[in-house]
């Protein structure tokens, strides 16, 4: 469910990368809408700096003329 999930997240951000940048905040929101019309229940997003990213698998958003990056994580119960 997770793959699937970021599959759509990083579907829906390839379309929208041409676009002009974005604040953190307002692509932050935009992405938690787009996950919870997926239904998933249990899941965190993050906004860090560039420096702060392990692993590049978890970003899902470049924000602030791409100086942070979106980080989602599902939490599994």
């Amino acid at each position: 469910m997770k793959r699937i999930a970021l599959a759509v997240i990083c579907g829906a951000l390839a379309t929208s990368a041409v676009a002009a940048p974005k604040p953190c905040e307002e692509l932050k929101a935009e992405i938690e809408a787009k996950i919870q019309a997926n239904n998933v229940s249990s899941y965190t997003l993050e906004i860090v700096s560039n420096d702060d990213v392990h692993d590049q698998n978890m970003v899902v958003g470049t924000c602030d003329g791409g100086s942070k990056r979106i980080i989602y994580q599902k939490n599994d119960r």
